[in-house]
């Protein structure tokens, strides 16, 4: 298996900004058709654990992305995607919700679909304090 094929990580990275440009828009149509429409896709929220595209569709038609329910507005700090073949990949970030103190980190895992790519499976969670390490 090929690891970073250029032209997949092009697309893997050009579905991940699209999706971005949804979320940072508000564009809750786009962020359903991104997200694979199976019982199978997941999606871990900082306060949401969501299994199944019909659950995640739910949860972004109810939400209130931000004040007076405009979009979420986040910065990329950081972008990390790999792709592994043809068909799958993952886009990780990290990112700072404008207003917000605390950085996010987001994991998508992507895989090519005959109606494109899509994310089947997303995690999002907020940075905490660092997990102790053991002394040598």
């Amino acid at each position: 298996m090929e690891i970073n094929i250029p032209a997949v990580v092009a697309e893997v990275t050009a579905a991940f900004h699209r999706y971005e440009t949804a979320l940072n828009s508000n564009d809750v149509a786009t962020l359903d058709e991104l997200f694979w429409n199976s019982p199978h896709t997941l999606r871990y929220g900082v306060g949401e654990q969501l299994y199944g595209a019909e659950q995640i569709a739910a949860f972004r038609a109810g939400r209130d992305p931000g004040t007076g329910g405009s979009a979420v507005k986040r910065d990329l700090l950081k972008l990390w995607v790999v792709t592994y073949g043809h068909d799958f990949g993952t886009a990780n970030c990290e990112f700072l919700r404008q207003g917000a103190s605390k950085i996010g980190r987001q994991s998508h895992t992507w895989m090519r679909t005959s109606e494109g790519w899509r994310i089947v499976a997303a995690h999002v969670s907020l940075l905490g304090d660092p997990t102790p390490m053991k002394k040598a």
